[in-house]
Formats: structure tokens, C-alpha cells, sequence
């Protein structure tokens, strides 16, 4: 199996990705350009975090016409696993292969800190190592972090167990003081109608060795490479 990370101008995460990825998960892994179509035959393909374009329009506004983009979302509609963290995650709602969108925080201010999350559902190729209702431990480092979605796609999500994430406190109780962002429903990130696609704001790639405080996210990874491991 093999994951590509992709590359924008301004991409900060990628070199994190791809160590989770090479160094810990120790699977092949190699970069994609922005500007190129090829996915070279990549198993998953994993949009880090980052600044892509400069955030200019809106975040993910400009990445989401790139040419590596529009082979990755043929790649996601033929039932390919696409996992995009924080700026990957606004750049997969822009492209349309998740539903809503991430707004300016709440607070108007740009929040970098731990924050605790609780496991929504185990049926993605994502979660699936983890129990319902596990609390994980992960930092976040955005000014655009708020989810929004109309009604009917919320009521949409939940029916569909397509909730991944919400935002809660050490002991799971999702409250309004656990919620970093001001975020619709405490949502930290959600599924595709697929199941394939996944977009979440903390970082996984940020907390996947203990030196760095926690590695829960390297859970994640690792699901990802049982759920390839499977299929092939």
C-alpha cells in the first residue's frame, strides 16, 4: 500500500504527515505536487495542514481548483480514502467532498492549544480501531476551525452516522466549554456519504508519539493502514 501527501504553496504539515506515515506507521509514502495530475498509483491520499494559497478568498477557496485536486476527487468518487486535517479538511468541503463548511472562529481569534475529542462513530475506515465514545487527546492550530452546516444536512449526518468527532471534555461530555471554535454541535470532523473521505480539525499528525504529548492520532493511521491492509 501507498500514501500520497499533498503539496501546496504553503502547506505546513506536510513534512508531519509524511513522518507519521514513514517513520512510525512505516509504510511507503511519498509527496504530490499541487501542480501535477498524478497520484502515482496512491492507495490514500492524506491533505495536511497548512496555509494552501495563503488562505487568499477563503480557506481552500483556490487549492480546490488545483490540478492535484481534481484527480483527487475522481479518485475519491471511485471509493479512494482521502483524509484531509484541518486546512485539508476546509479544502475537502470546498471541493465538495464534504458537506458544510469552516467559518472564522467564534472568538475571532486564531487557537492553538490541546483540546479533547470523543469518538463518534467506529464505522470508517478511519475509526474503526477505536470504541464508540473514546476520548482523544489532540491539539489544534486554526483561525477558521468553526463548522457550520444548514438543517437538513445536519439532520443528514446524524442519521448517517457520519459524525466522527466532537469536541468534549476529558471525561466525553460534550458541553459548550469544550467547544474551542463555537463549532455547530461541538462537530470536530465528519464522514463522506462514502465513508471513504474524512476531514476533522485537530491534528492527528500533531500527536501521534508521546514526545509530543499524546498519540492518540497515530489511532487514526493505523486504521487506515489495517482498512488498506484489508482490501488489498
Amino acid at each position: 500500500m501507498k500514501f500520497g501527501v499533498l503539496v501546496f504553496p504553503g502547506s505546513n504539515c506536510d513534512h508531519d504527515t509524511y513522518n507519521v506515515i514513514d517513520a512510525i506507521a512505516k509504510q511507503p509514502v511519498t509527496f504530490l505536487w499541487h501542480a501535477s495530475e498524478d497520484l502515482q498509483g496512491c492507495d490514500a491520499i492524506l491533505v495536511p495542514g497548512g496555509f494552501a494559497y495563503g488562505d487568499y478568498l477563503r480557506t481552500g477557496a483556490i487549492a480546490k481548483f488545483s490540478p492535484i485536486m481534481q484527480s483527487v476527487v475522481r479518485f475519491a468518487k471511485d471509493g479512494g480514502l482521502v483524509f484531509g486535517i484541518c486546512n485539508g479538511f476546509q479544502i475537502l468541503c470546498e471541493s465538495g467532498l464534504l458537506p458544510g463548511a469552516l467559518m472564522r472562529n467564534a472568538n475571532q481569534r486564531y487557537i492553538c492549544k490541546q483540546v479533547y475529542l470523543r469518538t463518534e462513530t467506529s464505522d470508517s475506515p478511519f475509526t474503526h480501531g477505536l470504541d464508540h465514545g473514546r476520548v482523544l487527546q489532540m491539539p489544534i492550530g486554526h483561525m477558521e476551525g468553526n463548522y457550520f452546516c444548514d438543517a437538513a444536512t445536519l439532520n443528514k449526518l446524524k442519521a448517517e452516522d457520519r459524525i466522527a468527532f466532537r469536541y468534549s471534555t476529558p471525561a466525553g461530555e460534550i458541553t459548550a466549554d469544550a467547544n474551542p471554535n463555537g463549532s455547530l454541535e461541538n462537530i470536530a470532523g465528519v464522514l463522506s456519504e462514502g465513508r471513504n473521505v474524512l476531514g476533522m480539525m485537530p491534528h492527528p499528525d500533531r500527536s501521534s508519539e508521546n514526545l509530543l504529548g499524546s498519540a492518540d492520532g497515530l489511532l487514526l493511521f493505523r486504521s487506515m493502514v489495517e482498512s488498506l491492509a484489508v482490501a488489498k
